[in-house]
């Protein structure tokens, strides 16, 4: 017998249906759709993680942006008891484009985020994410791309009673290219991103996850066309 209190390893697979795949701004594989595949491994509730995350085009031809990321993270918060209580993750992976030379386009990223679920009035939580990406190797063909990546956003669950309680997620966010992608990228506010999406629990351990989102780009050397895209993931917890 399991002794009481004893914390367990957590896995979890997401399988993810995307319309178009829409990635900070960019769209990566044309107008096609995609599958992406994630197993996130909590270490024992310790905030410590690991994961691994692939992604795969619908359609031929976009083979050499076809990846694999591997990566850690730790989650906590600060300031419990406070109305500034600060949630946070901090994510370092490993981009391996598998179908790519090595020295070509793979790259390392570091991942900070917060937000501030007590913070604002009415349930609105604002929260920031930023990036900062960086070739594999100091010799690599994408050595001048390194850069900062930001993402300041607002979120929000509306409950509607007469669909027996059912929360959407709502979220907006407004993104700044800081130097990601290199000189091909501009320096500037690249887009904003508008989201719903909710939740279905099918059995204990399964759920699914539809979500709908729409993006205006600003700047075109990221994105040249707004985007309507929608995701449909599946999720299992072991």
């Amino acid at each position: 017998m399991e002794a009481e209190g004893k914390k367990k390893l957590g896995v979890t697979l997401d399988v993810t249906y995307a319309s178009k795949y829409i990635s900070k701004g960019g769209r990566y594989f044309g107008s096609k759709s995609a599958i992406c595949e994630t197993l996130d491994i909590d270490l024992y509730d310790t905030g410590f993680g690991l994961l691994v995350h692939n992604r795969m085009a619908n359609a031929g031809g976009f083979e050499n942006k076809q990846k694999f990321k591997y990566g850690v993270y730790y989650h906590n918060s600060i300031f419990d008891d406070e109305v500034y209580k600060t949630r946070y993750k901090f994510t370092w992976h490993y981009e391996h484009y598998y179908e790519e030379p090595r020295n070509k386009s793979n790259k390392g990223e570091c991942t900070f985020e917060f937000d501030w679920p007590e913070l604002l009035p009415g349930g609105l939580v604002p929260d920031y994410t930023v990036w900062y990406a960086y070739p594999a190797g100091s010799h690599y063909d994408n050595r001048n791309s390194a850069g900062w990546l930001h993402r300041f956003g607002l979120g929000y669950d509306l409950s509607v009673p007469e669909l027996a309680d059912r929360v959407f997620h709502l979220s907006a966010s407004a993104w700044y290219r800081d130097g990601r992608g290199g000189p091909a990228k501009d320096r500037d506010w690249s887009h904003a991103t508008f989201g719903i999406s909710t939740k279905f629990r099918l059995t204990e351990n399964m759920s699914f996850l539809p979500a709908l989102y729409y993006q205006s780009s600003w700047e075109d050397t990221v994105n040249t066309n707004d985007e309507l895209y929608a995701k449909l993931s599946l999720r299992y917890k072991f």
